[in-house]
């Protein structure tokens, strides 16, 4: 049996535009968290969309960093 190359699963053309699109999706998402605990007052707070909003931006800008990263040339 030959080993087969491991490759990338997307192209690595679309790494810098995979990039800025899920640092944007995340800092919007981010901004949304901070506008939301700023203007919203202590009583009526839910913390299941706190969470759910946190999470999504988390993921968003985790993957982003990835992109950024393999972008540049750094691979990990």
């Amino acid at each position: 049996m030959a080993a087969k190359a491991i490759s990338s699963p997307v192209p690595v053309d679309w790494y810098p535009t995979l990039a800025v699109v899920m640092v944007a999706v995340g800092l919007m998402f981010t901004a949304s968290f901070f506008i939301y605990e700023a203007t919203s007052s202590r009583r009526s707070r839910s913390l299941a969309k706190e969470v759910a909003t946190a999470a999504i931006a988390s993921v968003f800008l985790g993957f982003g960093s990835l992109f950024v990263l393999l972008a540049s040339g750094v691979y990990v």
